[in-house]
């Protein structure tokens, strides 16, 4: 039972990982640019948004490895 409870919350943490890591910015503006940011606000550095981007991020993969750990504890 916590077995399959922690299986499903892994695979939903996955692909809102997946889909966070794609939001973040690579050699371009990133989420600043997709929303109406141009070479100003790229150059202006990191904005709110991108640091709450990374902070969410940060805490999705904390939780993704907490889930892996627990499932290679659980399935051993």
């Amino acid at each position: 039972m916590l077995t399959a409870f922690v299986v499903v919350v892994h695979v939903g943490v996955s692909l809102l990982l997946v889909l966070l890591i794609l939001l973040h910015s690579g050699r371009g503006g990133g989420l600043s640019e997709m929303f109406g940011g141009g070479i100003g606000s790229a150059a202006a550095g990191s904005t709110v948004v991108e640091r709450n981007l990374d902070r969410i991020t940060v805490a999705t993969a904390v939780i993704f490895a907490f889930t892996t750990v627990i499932l290679a504890i659980r399935l051993q």
